[in-house]
């Protein structure tokens, strides 16, 4: 009985080979599975090749990196100087125009010409010396809103979407003067500032990529625009998502560069040409926009991030 009731009885002595080989646990199955879970992943494969090309692009900007949040800033802050410039040259028919086809009051719209073009000349010179930089991003923000407004370009869709990504620029110069900002002595709570600038930097991340969208919403269709409508799309959902944020985000600089230089090109049209105007302003708010993502570029994107995801997994 003994024996019948031993390990002998139910086969529990046998060798740990005989019960994988029964069970369907043989050492090739093992080494298979072994090996499927080797196998990158094709997220783990984007991640090893563009890793290789951040690394090739910090090598290549390395004598830049002193000089980028300041170039970032100037860049982001330069629609706004010459909105004042452009309002000062045309004084007489930006009066004209507020009077005629917004009805503003004569006296209202020289007050609302004269304070935007102090609050955005006085506020651009804050962002770039970073002094004070809440009080100027709100100045600016608040410019953005009541331009908008008075001109009433509220509901034009192209406008709105392309001032939703200057605000993200603004959001990103926040964000920078945060992480820069010395912190509260030893001892005393720092746990607000912290996440205050995580959330912003969620914030501009996301307002940025708007500017594609009128892009790809607007004008003639053609391979060209597809093609760069598809890079572009796949740049601004990883700057979303924080997935090789600063790869993507220099992906779309090259983009928005050669897109203004080609497009807006307002040096090559005649002095009283109507789109003049136009094409300058497009020009400066994509300069504007390029600077945010060169922010985004200096100080990566932040906790709310893929990136940052898996650096703590």
């Amino acid at each position: 009985m003994a024996q019948i009731r031993g390990t002998a009885g139910y086969n529990l002595g046998a060798s740990s080979s005989q019960n994988n080989n029964r069970f369907g646990g043989s050492p090739g199955y093992s080494n298979m599975k072994a090996e499927a879970t080797n196998d990158p992943s094709p997220l783990d494969a984007i991640r090893e090749q563009t890793s290789k090309i951040e690394d090739w692009l910090d090598t290549m900007a390395d004598p830049l990196k002193p000089y980028l949040p300041a170039i970032g800033r100037f860049l982001i802050v330069v629609t706004f100087l010459e909105d004042a410039l452009r309002i000062l040259t045309q004084w007489n028919d930006q009066l004209l125009y507020l009077r005629e086809y917004r009805y503003f009051p004569r006296g209202i719209n020289h007050i609302f010409l004269l304070a935007n073009v102090c609050a955005m000349v006085a506020c651009s010179v804050l962002v770039i010396l970073r002094k004070r930089a809440d009080q100027a991003v709100m100045g600016l923000i608040g410019v953005v809103v009541t331009q908008a407004l008075g001109y009433g370009l509220i509901f034009d869709l192209n406008f709105f979407l392309r001032n939703l990504s200057v605000m993200g620029g603004l959001l990103m110069v926040l964000s920078d003067s945060w992480v820069r900002k010395r912190f509260a002595p030893a001892g005393l709570p720092q746990i607000d500032e912290k996440d205050r600038k995580m959330y912003f930097q969620l914030a501009g991340r996301v307002l940025l990529i708007f500017l594609f969208i009128g892009f790809v919403f607007a004008g003639e269709w053609g391979i060209g625009r597809v093609i760069v409508s598809i890079f572009g799309f796949v740049a601004c959902v990883m700057v979303v998502v924080g997935f090789k944020a600063k790869f993507s985000a220099v992906m779309l600089v090259v983009i928005l560069s050669i897109f203004n230089l080609i497009v807006n090109n307002f040096w090559t049209l005649h002095e009283h040409h109507p789109h003049k105007d136009f094409a300058k302003y497009d020009f400066f708010q994509i300069l504007s926009i390029v600077g945010g993502l060169l922010l985004l570029v200096n100080m990566g994107p932040g906790q709310f991030s893929v990136d940052e995801k898996k650096k703590v997994y």
